[in-house]
């Protein structure tokens, strides 16, 4: 925590560099930092702290507004597209196609509710982060200790803390009697944090600042008082809320390139338009008539039905994605997940199972492994790597009195075993019930007497046992060097042996414990600090780590071959890290990582460099974790950031995606993220990943299956304002018109989703978890997409236009231009639907054959077929139908004579399928981007 503010405002000028008001708070000594606050050991005065309380303000997070719902729904209509179908709309009303303008009318409040419905399901991380602030704190004022809102708290104000208590605000220890604090949410230690009250070195991560209690954290045990330091917005939770409000929501690669593609489209559509409206009036069409062709062009050429194809493919994603554990909270994360080229993983939880394992023991008598992970009370114990048949007595010894001397209790809920007390006693008792001891048992038989409780100060607890038989033993755990000091010489390794096998441990990431023993006369009745302070025999060692999870191994390796690179981003300490690290195989064994306090020294140019070549970050601050993101955003990757804690909440936000952890995850974290995971496990991960990059390939070949029909359509309509023919009719010049707006609707929207729409639920291609990501800049429409974009628009174009002249050249004669006109425009239609129906089994595969995917694989395609026949029938020959749409019934010959021209692109994109694979084109650019 930085608390410079806060220090320059209590002393309302800036402090010189180099005194005592520039020292951080966990570096200063009680008695300075009472002054420095102008406090004392009895509080403040009621007028003092209504003074203060003035001047600072409540101590509260403030929240920041969000969108209104009026400003969310301009976001929808403010877009190319809709502007262009707005003024179309408009337009056609006012030129008297009334129906046609309120069926385009209709289609863009249909994609405004869409999308307004998406984003207000926004969440607001902020105001989960002012709901960690508890109600009341118990404060001394005045000298008396009297209850007080914990909004009101000023800096100077002294508060009491017992276990089970909130921190309320950012406090300095001034007294402290075995106090232990949960600070996993902002610091991601998997263990509750030891506090005492002397001073730290200023350098001190957050991590390590043991005097400090920080606002939002749990008092787990013991307990303390303190004086507050920094409130509201100054305290490390408001600072994150800062932070999080200046984390950017970016846009999906995407919606990127779709409002790329989207503004390309309305300039051509403008251009066009324009150009063809000079056309008509140049070969005689009235005015409202040339309106008329323009409005029908831009109908033709929008793909209206594509937002709503793509959103619903991406809520088809999300039902997959909820089926392997995880939850979307944004629908575009569902393509978002398929562009990831880094993934930074917080440890504790996610990679790791949030379980302290004893794995190392070690004796007099050698070093021995213990398997398994976790608190399932299973486990093999092992020497120079064979299993051993028979417990040493030496190893039985160790593990009893590790137990015994521990407050931890082990019980099987539900068919699972849940742990009761300190995770690191927790550990302890597993170890002994993995090699057989029933500790229960062993409790029963060997009561406790006496004890001297853990105090962070001595770091070491001390308990008397008795066994029922009169004798008795003291038994006594702790830190290596404190239990050290109270051993007796030669008795076993030499010290200088014991602590080099400590340092091996904790070279591997490991927390070590040390327990001793000494045999008391049975007349001994308790236990004292004399008692323990020498004379002891050491029993041995314990090394515990909490362990990776054997799935996320398993699963860092899949993203690993998905050519994703994962980095870990941790609090914890650097050594565990490392080791974690090299385990689950992000860097080889003996790599370092890199710390916060190394990140805070390099620029954002050497920062870049760093991000990019580490995979181990330790004792990393938020705005580490912020600035880590946004290096390896700048270095063109598209971030995943996983976390479960407050701490991670503005990486989250800032992050291409953010992915929370369900289980253990804070309300801000969720809150700050696009996608949860139900069970806090990395591997879904991996799974996400290939749901995404399967929702994007549908995706491709929706879009790939869609633009033809509008460039079709597109073509078609400026073919006949140049070519086709003028009539006078009833003094009126009427020029013929191969469709009209609602008939391009009609396709852009009801058989072109119909059709779309099951190609998102196509079945993964073979080798998509094996190709590198795709490079975030590369367009979307590739130029294998264009030209296969022009190819069937052409053949599209000149189906329907063959068809539409025959039919309306046969038939006007004997029925009449009204009629014939009816009939051959239902005839284009038809024939357009026919190439989307056949164009729609080719796209299944871009370049692949059928045969390679299995016709019968996606039934979902046949039901599209099949309701869109049905909905054709009923557009031919039902006459409510027929009204609106200006269709006519056609004949069974016609409608054959349709679907044999709509069969043509079958062999002629197979042949360029043929022709592709030859010469080994890729359809969408894959780069791997540099590590």
């Amino acid at each position: 925590m930085h608390d410079e503010p806060t220090a320059q405002r209590l002393s309302r000028t800036p402090p010189p560099a180099g005194s005592p008001a520039a020292t951080p708070w966990h570096a200063l000594p009680p008695d300075a930092v009472l002054s420095r606050v102008e406090s004392g050991q009895h509080g403040l005065t009621d007028e003092q702290a209504r003074e203060r309380l003035a001047r600072y303000g409540p101590n509260v997070i403030q929240r920041e507004k969000g969108e209104g719902p009026l400003k969310l729904l301009w976001r929808q209509v403010n877009s190319p597209f809709i502007w262009v179908l707005i003024a179309s709309a408009a337009l056609a009303i006012v030129m008297g196609k009334v129906t046609d303008g309120l069926v385009v009318a209709a289609v863009v409040v249909l994609n405004t509710l869409i999308g307004f419905v998406q984003e207000y399901r926004a969440g607001k991380a902020i105001e989960a982060l002012s709901r960690m602030v508890p109600e009341s704190a118990t404060a001394m004022r005045g000298g008396h200790k009297i209850s007080v809102p914990a909004a009101q708290l000023v800096p100077g104000d002294v508060v009491e803390l017992a276990s089970g208590d909130k921190v309320p605000a950012d406090m300095r220890l001034l007294a402290s009697r075995n106090l232990q604090v949960e600070e996993a949410a902002l610091t991601g230690e998997s263990v509750p944090a030891q506090k005492r009250v002397p001073a730290v070195e200023e350098a001190a991560g957050l991590g390590d600042r043991t005097s400090l209690v920080f606002g939002g954290t749990l008092v787990t045990a013991g307990t303390a008082s303190a004086v507050v330091v920094a409130t509201g917005g100054a305290t490390e939770v408001g600072r994150i809320s800062t932070l999080l409000s200046q984390a950017t929501d970016l846009q999906t690669p995407l919606t990127k390139a779709l409002a790329v593609i989207g503004k390309y489209i309305t300039v051509a559509i403008l251009v066009v338009s324009a150009v063809l409206l000079g056309v008509g009036l140049w070969r005689g069409y009235e005015i409202s008539q040339a309106v008329v062709v323009a409005i029908t062009l831009a109908v033709a050429a929008i793909p209206e039905g594509l937002p709503a194809i793509v959103t619903i493919a991406l809520a088809i994603g999300v039902q997959r994605m909820a089926a392997r554990r995880a939850v979307i909270r944004k629908l575009p994360a569902v393509e978002t997940l398929g562009s990831t080229t880094v993934i930074c993983s917080d440890k504790t939880g996610t990679l790791t199972r949030n379980e302290m394992t004893v794995q190392a023991l070690w004796t007099p008598m050698g070093g021995y492994s213990l398997s398994g992970v976790g608190y399932a009370p299973t486990g093999e114990l092992r020497r120079d790597g064979q299993p051993l048949g028979a417990l040493p007595d030496d190893v039985r010894e160790l593990l009893l009195a590790g137990a015994l001397c521990n407050d931890a209790a082990l019980q099987g809920r539900s068919g699972r075993w849940e742990m009761t007390g300190d995770p690191t006693e927790g550990a302890l008792v597993v170890a002994a019930e993995k090699v057989g001891l029933r500790v229960d048992e062993a409790r029963a038989n060997s009561p406790r007497l006496d004890a001297i409780p853990f105090e962070s100060e001595h770091q070491f607890m001390a308990t008397l046992q008795d066994d029922a038989q009169g004798h008795r033993r003291i038994l006594l755990k702790g830190a290596p060097e404190a239990v050290l000091r109270r051993c007796a010489p030669g008795d076993g390794a030499t010290p200088e042996a014991v602590m080099e096998e400590v340092e091996r441990l904790a070279r591997q990431g490991m927390r070590v414990l040390a327990v001793a023993a000494r045999e008391v006369p049975p007349s001994h009745a308790g236990v004292s600090e004399e008692d323990v302070a020498h004379g002891l025999r050491l029993l041995g060692l314990e090394g515990m780590i909490d362990p990776p999870r054997e799935e996320a191994i398993a699963a860092v390796r899949a993203c690993h071959e998905a050519g994703i690179v994962v980095k870990m981003i941790t609090g914890d300490h650097p050594s565990t890290a490392e080791a974690i690290g090299a385990q689950l195989g992000l860097h080889e064994p003996g790599t370092r990582g890199v710390t916060g306090a190394r990140l805070a020294t390099l620029d954002d140019m050497q920062l870049k460099e760093v991000a990019a070549g580490t995979n181990v970050f330790a004792r990393v601050a938020p705005e580490h974790k912020l600035r880590l993101v946004r290096a390896l955003q700048a270095k063109r990757h598209v971030v995943a950031m996983t976390g479960d804690g407050v701490n991670d909440a503005p990486a989250l936000k800032q992050a291409n995606i953010g992915v929370a952890m369900g289980i253990t995850g804070t309300a801000v974290s969720k809150e700050a993220a696009d996608i949860v995971l139900t069970d806090d496990n990395f591997a879904s991960i991996a799974a996400a990943v290939e749901e995404g990059r399967r929702v994007y390939d549908n995706l491709i070949k929706s879009l790939a299956f869609v633009l033809p029909t509008n460039l079709g359509l597109a073509l078609i309509l400026m073919f006949g304002v140049a070519f086709f023919p003028i009539h006078d009719i009833d003094g009126h010049r009427v020029p013929l018109m191969a469709m009209l707006p609602t008939q391009l609707l009609w396709i852009n929207l009801v058989a072109t989703v119909s059709l779309a729409l099951p190609l998102a639920f196509e079945a993964k291609e073979s080798d998509l978890m094996r190709r590198a990501p795709r490079d975030p800049d590369a367009p979307v429409l590739s130029h294998f997409v264009v030209m296969r974009t022009g190819l069937v628009a052409l053949l599209m174009a000149a189906g329907a236009i063959i068809l539409f002249l025959w039919e309306y050249w046969s038939a006007v004669e004997h029925l009449g231009h009204p009629v014939a006109l009816a009939e051959a425009q239902t005839m284009a239609v038809n024939t357009v639907i026919s190439f989307q129906i056949f164009y729609m089994l080719m796209c299944r595969t871009l370049t692949g054959s059928l045969r390679k995917v299995g016709f019968f694989s996606n039934r979902t395609l046949f039901v599209g077929v099949g309701v869109l026949v049905l909905l054709q029938l009923a557009f031919m020959y039902v006459p409510f139908m027929r009204r609106v749409f200006g269709s006519a019934p056609l004949t069974l010959e016609a409608i054959g004579l349709s679907v044999l021209v709509g069969a043509v692109v079958l062999p002629v994109v197979g042949f360029e399928k043929w022709m592709l694979q030859r010469r080994g084109t890729q359809v969408v650019r894959q780069v791997r981007l540099p590590a």
